[in-house]
């Protein structure tokens, strides 16, 4: 989609730096974090939110990444916390399937 945010970094129209990617998948630090670490895992493909999935490997693969990513961060042994958002009451503010891997401190619940 032109006008997506989220659709132009996976083209690369707007420059940042990476913090991982895949064929399906790619990894950016949230540039509003909520936690000591705060990066956004989005899927090259627009998807507007987990309800329009229509291939369950994309959550798989990105849930996949967040792992690696919780690991290579050093936050994986204390733990943290995956979060994706859907529509509006869901709290989902850029209509591009995205999850939130935070972590780095401790996470309180419930969440919101």
């Amino acid at each position: 989609m032109s006008d997506c945010l989220f659709c132009k970094i996976a083209a690369g129209e707007i420059p940042l730096k990476l913090v991982a990617e895949s064929p399906t998948c790619l990894a950016f630090r949230d540039i509003s974090p909520q936690a000591p670490t705060h990066i956004l895992v989005i899927p090259r493909a627009h998807i507007a939110s987990l309800d329009g999935v229509t291939d369950p490997a994309i959550v798989a693969d990105m849930a996949a990444m967040a792992q690696r990513i919780a690991r290579d961060e050093g936050i994986a042994e204390g733990g943290y916390r995956v979060v994706m958002n859907t529509g509006a009451d869901g709290g989902q503010s850029v209509h591009h399937l995205h999850l939130h891997l935070l972590g780095g401190r401790a996470m309180g619940w419930p969440p919101g």
